[in-house]
């Protein structure tokens, strides 16, 4: 007998177990000495070449032994050790694609066949990524809508849970909008596409899911490096360790073999590699079905170090939902009415929640002509050949327009969101609305001071109102008129306290500062723009999302830093008694319990990244 796991010796059989030894290391070895080969090739040397070459010196030196007919077969470890690796690979797979799955519920949302109603009002079963912009679709209660759309006909509650994290259907009725992939609960509808099937919100979650879940963060860069630095640890300590048992009287030079390998084996950073990506995966997945969307994963990372939070006022703490409560004029030649009327000329084509309340109050609206946006101020156009602009307190201030002071401060003083238009550059008119405070907003900003966060308002609006806000939400304090310009300066002077800050908004004012704080968070209901412009989406339009934000950014950062010290940690015990350091005392690491404890090691930074709550 060749080996102590020798018990079985037939004529021919040397040659057998050379064949199987043969195929075990060609098949089952294959990943791993693929791996190598990759890993060598880009000259980034990891867990694979350290598998790759512990199994190719087993089978090298095994084969040689058996040739020679001298030292001790292998061939038992090397079946071990490429076993309880593939085990640990089919573990780890199986980690990440639960992780992954997020990504395939929301594949699943879209059904593959939708009722298309054609000119003449007949039905007709098409597939879904076949609809065009503009088709009309019925959607029966019970199923999928097939894409973002329009109700033109029908009323029902529509569940956006999967899309938006909220839980309550939505009643939904003609001229609301929808969502594909959104299930219809009660009610046939009849829907508009305003959106391609693959350009729908929900391939644009998609998109951002994956995207967020191939991103690297700081610390997995961190982590890639270390696993890049333990390798060559592992390399360095297995050659030193053969040579010295090989040197040592007394000593055989399999038992040395022996040493290196299982150094090699333990020392392997799988976990490492594993440590951080399935974390982020873990996190991207439950910030998902939280409606909370990751565009960059360093921001998120950053989130949980955030001091200060900015919230924009309109539509993001209050329901940007405004009514006219005042329309005053100034001069006899035009009437209350009028004013309105002007003013809604300018306005009907915005989406802007103020022009949307100016127009809802207008009886008779001129045709206006040139209209165009000032930015952070209001919109300007010509109605009658007169030019006329809607803009806020603030630009008439910085231009010194002469205005009736006291109608204005009686209705500044009760908080309400004033607008002047403008006729001719002079200031002809007052609207002021109001709009309420979202119910969650309150507990938005308690929670977030409960975790050391100080809340500040930053808004376009005039001081009254701001004030108003501010203080029935109990907040650190409000910055009023603020430019885009001036919302961007606000952050920078924060940001050189070294303070980190996020900012939270829904406008096209907004997107210059979501841009430029640490953290830039968008609130679902908001434009495109802002969106583009932001680090992390709040799919529906609560902002209590910033609290869950920052805190499963602390707990994703904990649940890295733990895994890391495992899959780093346990090589210092397990190195030594790999290396055979305590061998006096009677402990030593065979090479499969090394696997084992290697394979045992990732299997904790799974089940650890597993555990991920906020």
């Amino acid at each position: 007998m060749l080996g102590k796991h020798a018990l079985l010796v037939f004529p021919g059989s040397d040659i057998a177990l050379f064949f199987l030894a043969c195929a075990l290391f060609i098949y089952g070895g294959r990943p791993f000495l693929t791996g190598l080969a990759q890993e060598v090739g880009r000259k980034a040397p990891s867990m694979m070449t350290l598998i790759g070459i512990a199994i190719s010196v087993s089978f090298a030196y095994s084969v040689s032994v058996l040739i020679t007919r001298r030292g001790t077969l292998f061939f038992w470890e090397l079946a071990s050790l490429i076993d309880i690796m593939l085990l640990g690979h089919w573990i780890e797979m199986r980690a990440v694609m639960g992780a992954g799955r997020a990504l395939e519920a929301l594949t699943r949302l879209m059904p593959e066949l939708a009722h298309k109603i054609d000119e003449s009002g007949a039905l007709e079963d098409v597939p879904t990524p076949s609809l065009q912009k503009g088709d009309l679709c019925l959607v029966r209660p019970g199923e999928r809508l097939p894409a973002d759309g329009e109700i033109i006909q029908g009323k029902s509650a529509i569940d956006e849970s999967m899309l938006t994290g909220e839980l309550v259907p939505v009643l939904k009725q003609v001229g609301d909008k929808v969502l594909g992939g959104s299930l219809n609960t009660d009610g046939a509808l009849s829907i508009r596409l305003n959106h391609l099937a693959g350009d729908t919100f929900l391939s644009h979650v998609m998109t951002l899911v994956q995207e967020a879940q191939e991103s690297k963060s700081k610390t997995q860069t961190l982590a890639a490096r270390a696993a890049s630095l333990l390798t060559y640890i592992a390399l360095i300590a297995g050659g030193v360790t053969f040579f010295f048992w090989g040197m040592s009287a007394g000593i055989s030079w399999p038992f040395a073999l022996e040493r290196a390998v299982t150094v090699m084996v333990i020392t392997c950073p799988h976990a490492l590699g594993l440590a951080i990506p399935l974390v982020v995966a873990t996190s991207t997945a439950l910030a998902t079905k939280r409606g909370i969307l990751v565009r960059s994963r360093e921001a998120f990372e950053e989130a949980r170090r955030v001091d200060v939070v900015l919230f924009d006022k309109t539509g993001t703490l209050t329901t940007g939902f405004f009514v006219v409560r005042h329309a005053v004029s100034f001069n006899e030649a035009y009437s209350s009415q009028d004013i309105l009327n002007y003013a809604a000329s300018i306005e009907i084509a915005s989406q802007h929640p103020l022009a949307k309340g100016i127009v809802a109050a207008a009886k008779a609206p001129l045709t206006a002509q040139d209209c165009r946006l000032l930015p952070g101020e209001g919109a300007q156009g010509t109605v009658d050949g007169q030019d006329v602009k809607v803009v806020s307190p603030g630009y008439v201030e910085r231009a010194r327009f002469p205005f009736d002071e006291a109608k204005v401060a009686s209705l500044s003083a009760q908080g309400e969101t004033l607008v002047f238009v403008l006729i001719n550059n002079t200031p002809q008119g007052l609207i002021s609305l109001t709009d309420d405070i979202r119910l969650e907003a309150k507990e938005a900003v308690s929670t977030l001071q409960s975790l050391g966060v100080k809340c500040y308002m930053i808004t376009g609006d005039a001081t009254a109102p701001a004030k108003r806000v501010s203080e029935e939400l109990a907040m650190d304090g409000y910055f009023a008129q603020m430019r885009p310009s001036q919302k961007l300066e606000k952050i920078q002077e924060l940001q050189s306290t070294d303070l980190r800050v996020a900012m939270v908004g829904d406008g096209v004012n907004d997107a210059p500062a979501l841009a430029r704080a640490d953290v830039g968070i968008a609130i679902g209901a908001g434009t495109d723009v802002a969106m583009e412009s932001a680090h992390v989406i709040l799919v529906h339009s609560d902002p209590r999302g910033v609290a869950s934000l920052i805190r499963l950014a602390k707990s994703t950062y904990a649940k890295m830093i733990q895994n890391l010290v495992w899959a780093t940690g346990y090589n210092v015990i397990a190195i030594p008694l790999a290396a055979g350091v305590f061998i006096s005392w009677g402990l030593l690491l065979p090479p499969t319990l090394g696997a084992v404890l290697m394979s045992g090691s990732t299997l904790l930074c799974a089940i650890n990244a597993k555990l991920l709550k906020s």
